[in-house]
């Protein structure tokens, strides 16, 4: 008995060490090195990769994102290894009437046995002011897992493949193989960057 909980707090020291590491290597790919302006330059550049991502795999994506509020990119980077898990990322939210760029930050925890390493693209889109500043000021999180089945808003008109994950909020991700049909999101916490706003 002692020598399986002996092997287990390796596994969980190897697991917390390598989680580390890798994360510290790759979930930050914007910066600390560079400077403020190159940060920033790099974040939009990504925003502008992500979009374009989007609409080549759902045109329609262009459609609800030129008729709303504002929207953010995130590149996001994640990973588990036995035990525990996790991943960061950047990303800028933009409102469309005052085109002033918010860089943000995102954190994610993620508990449970596995065995993996993904990159992914959340894209927001948000229908209100209310819903926009809400994410942007109130350091929102996103807590769960949902599917692609709230497809159509109260008038009928289809949200093009967008998930539902908060009122007047809509959702894209996208992976390296295509656009996600189940989001995934446990434990994500998205915040100003206090750096890149100053």
């Amino acid at each position: 008995m002692n020598s399986i909980l002996r092997l287990f707090a390796v596994l969980f020291t190897l697991s917390f060490c390598l989680n580390n590491a890798v994360l510290a290597q790759f979930s930050n790919p914007f910066g600390p090195s560079k400077t403020i302006a190159q940060q920033k330059e790099d974040i939009l550049k990504k925003n502008g990769e992500i979009l374009k991502h989007l609409y080549q795999v759902q045109p329609k994506a262009k459609d609800l994102i030129e008729k709303s509020i504002g929207y953010a990119t995130f590149s996001n980077f994640g990973m588990k290894i036995l035990i525990a898990g996790g991943g960061t990322g950047t990303g800028v939210v933009i409102n469309k009437s005052s085109k002033r760029p918010v860089y943000m930050d995102m954190a994610e925890v993620q508990a449970g046995l596995g065995l993996g390493i993904k990159s992914f693209q959340n894209i927001f889109i948000f229908q209100t002011e209310a819903a926009l500043n809400d994410f942007v000021n109130s350091g929102w999180t996103f807590g769960g897992q949902v599917t692609a089945a709230a497809k159509y808003d109260k008038d009928g008109a289809s949200y093009q493949d967008a998930t539902v994950v908060a009122p007047g909020v809509l959702m894209y991700q996208l992976t390296d193989t295509g656009l996600a049909a189940e989001i995934t999101g446990k434990g994500t916490k998205y915040y100003k960057d206090s750096d890149l706003n100053k």
